[in-house]
């Protein structure tokens, strides 16, 4: 078997697994994975630890030890998806060593409750990388317009930052302005830069879902045309503004005191609709200094069958923005797509979290104690 994963590592894409449990963890699986099919780094989000903790597996101790304890659902919650996170980036150490802190990353998202409120993603923040104690860590801020001023302030303070839920260009140019007033900040602040890190997670197959489901209520041919090509073109055009961005004479600046560039995150890279290729977005965005963060099934995919032909991004923008100009053309508003996708995301983190909590809180109830 060709190894499609070194190849696609050889060209500059770093690769995550979208997924943590414990079982994963205490199996010796992420290991493997690390070991075998050259994964570097792991995302977590709310819908990731609502599945691996609801499943139970390997968490009965640690719950019947926090209801023995009296701890509230919320704190118990932050216990245990701290201990799974400060695990992986144990496991991942190495990894981080031997990339000078670039990969070997484990990444925990802010109660996604606080995304419209600025002050309290900030102290969030602050809690999770003291809670989680690991510098292989990266805290997920979403790129809400009250995350954005959090995310200058949180890389300001010299914490290491993954930006999460974007889907827009607008914003995902508002997310890389808010990392460099950050590395601004820090600077000022005569901390070390090159400690920094950040990831800016790009949306992906949720922009063709939606795109998709307005294209076929429209069902013309020349809206069919456009199937399928919406997320891939709407990502090679993050690309051209990252290009853009760390080219820039402000960059620059930064650069001489040793600053790492935020580096492009594709995210959500499983394929919905078995009509496409079910590697298609990772093949179609092979760039240098991105990284592609993957559910399980899709790094399988690429692994037995994806077709790694370089660079695949850099020389299609003008046929990616003629693609997205497009929509417009057949009445799809872009603008309206990437705010619903926003808030649905939000709100589907929120709803993961709170099903999250009230597994718990069972788990605690059945676990507790009887009182004497």
């Amino acid at each position: 078997m060709t190894d499609a994963l070194k190849r696609l590592a050889d060209e500059g894409v770093a690769i995550w697994l979208d997924d943590l449990s414990r079982k994963r963890i205490t199996s010796g699986n992420l290991a493997e994975l690390i070991d075998q099919q050259h994964v570097v780094g792991v995302t977590t989000n709310p819908s990731i630890f609502q599945k691996a903790i609801s499943g139970g597996e390997g968490y009965q101790q640690q719950v019947a030890d926090l209801a023995v304890r009296k701890l509230t659902v919320e704190e118990a919650v932050r216990m245990i998806t701290t201990a799974d996170v400060r695990d992986a980036a144990d496991i991942l150490r190495p990894v981080y060593d031997a990339t000078g802190g670039q990969d070997g990353r484990v990444s925990i998202e802010v109660d996604p409750r606080l995304a419209h409120n600025t002050a309290a993603t900030i102290a969030e923040a602050k809690q999770l990388a003291w809670l989680v104690d690991r510098p292989n860590t990266f805290i997920k801020i979403p790129a809400t317009e009250a995350g954005l001023p959090a995310i200058t302030e949180v890389i300001g303070l010299g914490i290491s930052v993954n930006v999460t839920l974007i889907f827009s260009l607008e914003r995902y140019r508002a997310v890389m302005d808010a990392f460099l007033a950050g590395l601004e900040k820090a600077k000022a602040a005569g901390l070390d830069l090159q400690k920094i890190h950040s990831v800016a997670s790009f949306f992906v197959s949720r922009v063709d879902t939606e795109i998709d489901k307005r294209i076929d209520k429209l069902g013309t041919d020349e809206a069919k045309a456009l199937r399928g090509k919406a997320a891939v073109a709407n990502a090679r055009l993050a690309y051209q503004a990252y290009e853009e961005v760390f080219s820039s004479d402000r960059w620059a600046a930064l650069d001489r005191a040793n600053a790492n560039k935020q580096r492009p995150l594709w995210a959500s890279t499983g394929v919905k609709d078995p009509a496409y290729k079910d590697t298609m977005y990772v093949t179609d965005l092979v760039a240098p200094g991105t990284v592609n963060t993957m559910p399980e099934a899709t790094l399988e995919a690429v692994a037995d069958h994806g077709e790694i032909s370089g660079d695949t991004v850099r020389g299609t923008y003008e046929q990616a923005k003629a693609d997205i100009d497009a929509l417009a053309g057949i009445g799809i508003s872009y603008d309206d797509v990437v705010q619903v996708l926003e808030d649905e995301g939000v709100e589907k983190f929120e709803s993961s979290w709170n099903d999250l909590l009230k597994s718990t809180e069972a788990e605690l109830k059945r676990l507790a104690p009887s009182e004497a």
